[in-house]
């Protein structure tokens, strides 16, 4: 756990107290870290994630199927 010490506005003050309200959280510092894991969950590509690395290279794993000529083959 890394501990900081931040300087914020008191609005920015006032929205974390309604996070911490509204989600039932112990206090600011659990109101931060959902503020940022949500904001990092829209703005990580999904190739970045490590589950999506996960799920690529299991894919990757699995066996080939050659055809073809993709269109008969689903005729």
């Amino acid at each position: 756990m890394v501990k900081a010490i931040v300087n914020i506005d008191e609005k920015a003050n006032r929205v974390l107290n309604i996070i911490k309200a509204k989600e039932n959280l112990k206090d600011k510092s659990e109101a931060i870290n959902l503020i940022i894991e949500s904001y990092g969950k829209e703005m990580l590509e999904p190739e970045l994630r490590p589950e999506f690395i996960k799920e690529i290279l299991e894919a990757q794993k699995e066996k080939v199927i050659r055809i073809k000529d993709f269109a008969s083959h689903y005729n």
